[in-house]
């Protein structure tokens, strides 16, 4: 059996945590930030979880996560 490739993009967007959940950046924080608060933009900077329902369809673009 060859080697399965993994989804490029998806690969830069995802990392695995400790326990198996997918963790993701958070998005709307690159450019127009004038309009946005000092808190929403710090609040932007952590990281979240993916939904339980795109895990499946993450796991299939990333099959050695």
């Amino acid at each position: 059996m060859p080697k399965v490739k993994s989804n490029r993009g998806a690969a830069k967007r995802f990392k695995a945590t400790g326990s198996g959940k997918i963790k993701r950046s958070k998005a709307f924080s690159s450019h127009i930030l004038t309009k946005k608060s000092t808190k929403r933009k710090r609040n932007l900077r952590k990281s979240g979880l993916i939904a339980e329902s795109d895990c499946k369809a993450v796991k299939r673009m990333l099959p050695y996560l």
